[in-house]
């Protein structure tokens, strides 16, 4: 079975990384370099394992677009969006024996490092879902 793990961030999470935040200190670049030798590494244990499917991190929500239909007519949002402050980050999938082995994979991204006083010291989630490979596993 196919899971998808979801990781969230805000656009304030996006300028601490960049250095570009006016109310919150920037990541060194000691600090980005030891989260993407993280991320490398979990990557790399689900690649050996032979779990890994896909990977992918997303831009800011600044660089988004949102289409609602309002109305019976499109409407286009540019983000960063109001109405929400957390959007999907990126994603992993994997490919596991079950919900119980893509949820402790996931788990393992709570060791994920941070700064000293972030939000993470704190608050920190991810999202595992299984992917349908056909409507009939949709649950409806």
């Amino acid at each position: 079975m196919k899971y998808m793990i979801m990781l969230y961030g805000s656009q304030r999470d996006y300028d601490m990384l960049t250095g570009t935040s006016t109310d919150r200190p920037g990541w060194s670049g000691e600090d980005l370099a030891e989260l993407g030798a993280f991320m490398e590494s979990w990557n790399n244990d689900l690649i050996k394992s032979g779990e890994f499917v896909d990977a992918h991190g997303l831009t800011a929500p600044v660089h988004a677009r949102r289409i609602r239909l309002r109305e019976g007519i499109p409407v286009v949002t540019d983000g960063p969006y109001a109405e929400t402050q957390e959007v999907l980050a990126g994603y992993t999938i994997v490919e596991c024996d079950g919900f119980d082995r893509a949820t402790e994979i996931a788990a393992r991204l709570a060791d994920t490092p941070h700064p000293e006083g972030t939000v993470l010291d704190r608050e920190w989630y991810v999202d595992v879902r299984p992917i349908a490979d056909s409507r009939h596993e949709l649950d409806l």
